[in-house]
């Protein structure tokens, strides 16, 4: 970058990350709280400081082209520089408790957040900031890590929340185009929604049911599994979802569970803390507020 500059604003770095994560402008704008206007035109001002594009449309949503990656992985790092920063300067000062939790995207957009207004209200003295990810560099460890895991992690105090009772789920204009499929057989026969790196795919459900060698007609890969669950709702093809992340929508019936088709993972989520860490009491009042919650949801 030459000398004098200007440098891209933290809203413009957010607005790129929630894009990248999302694919989309307008779902970017219900993650950042933005217009989905301000949200274009923060990506234009990028794109003009870039130089180039920073992504490119696709069928399946937005893609980032070589020098959007490189400032997507870079913005990730500044801006999680910058909330070390505030969260260290924020424990020098009297006043409200600090906590900082590690989030995954699906986790806190279908699950923590809805709920978390709840918890606010009750604790306005304790202020909690979100993370998504731990950077190399991050000098500030998160104080509780919300994690999808098969078993806990060593060195970590871990108590399990839920998401081992996953469902086969897609929307209903879905089924009525392909039939509302009574077997695993069935099913096969129609296309399946999955996140490579998410452990939630045709295989173990079919594996569960006895049935390895049987395989689906056609699989859709997402590189978020926040897509995957937005492809389901759009009715593009099936996914495999734990009930904990979609109880409102099968209650409301935006997704539909054909014949309660599914199997019982050997994953599940799971809030985690370091066991070597001293317990504040801003972090006892949230875990027995989470445990509390996530009762009332165990699977």
């Amino acid at each position: 970058m030459a000398k004098g500059q200007a440098l891209p604003s933290t809203t413009a770095l957010r607005v790129l990350l929630a894009i990248a994560e999302r694919g989309s402008t307008s779902a970017a704008a219900d993650s950042t709280n933005l217009s989905q206007s301000a949200v274009s035109k923060q990506l234009l001002a990028l794109e003009q400081l870039i130089g180039s594009p920073a992504f490119i449309r696709t069928p399946r949503g937005m893609a980032p082209t070589e020098a959007g990656r490189i400032y997507i992985e870079h913005a990730r790092t500044a801006l999680k520089a910058m909330e070390d920063a505030a969260l260290r300067v924020a424990r020098l000062k009297p006043g409200p408790r600090v906590l900082r939790l590690q989030v995954p995207p699906i986790f806190g957009d279908r699950w923590l957040l809805p709920r978390f207004a709840e918890f606010s209200e009750a604790h306005p003295e304790i202020e909690v900031q979100f993370t998504t990810f731990v950077s190399p560099t991050q000098t500030e460890a998160p104080d509780g890590m919300f994690r999808f895991l098969r078993e806990p992690l060593p060195d970590e105090k871990t108590q399990y929340l839920f998401g081992r009772d996953v469902l086969l789920v897609s929307a209903p204009s879905y089924w009525q185009k392909n039939g509302m499929p009574q077997t695993i057989d069935e099913a096969a026969e129609g296309v399946m929604l999955e996140h490579p790196q998410t452990e939630l795919h045709w295989r173990h459900f079919a594996e569960s049911l006895g049935r390895p060698d049987l395989a689906v007609r056609h699989i859709t890969r997402f590189g978020y599994y926040t897509m995957v669950i937005r492809a389901a709702l759009a009715g593009q093809g099936m996914a495999l979802v734990p009930r904990g992340l979609m109880t409102e929508d099968l209650t409301e019936g935006r997704l539909v569970n054909p014949n309660s088709l599914g199997y019982r993972s050997d994953y599940g989520y799971w809030f985690a803390r370091p066991d070597t860490a001293v317990v504040s009491d801003a972090m006892q009042v949230f875990e027995t507020w989470l445990l509390s919650v996530a009762a009332h949801r165990r699977d």
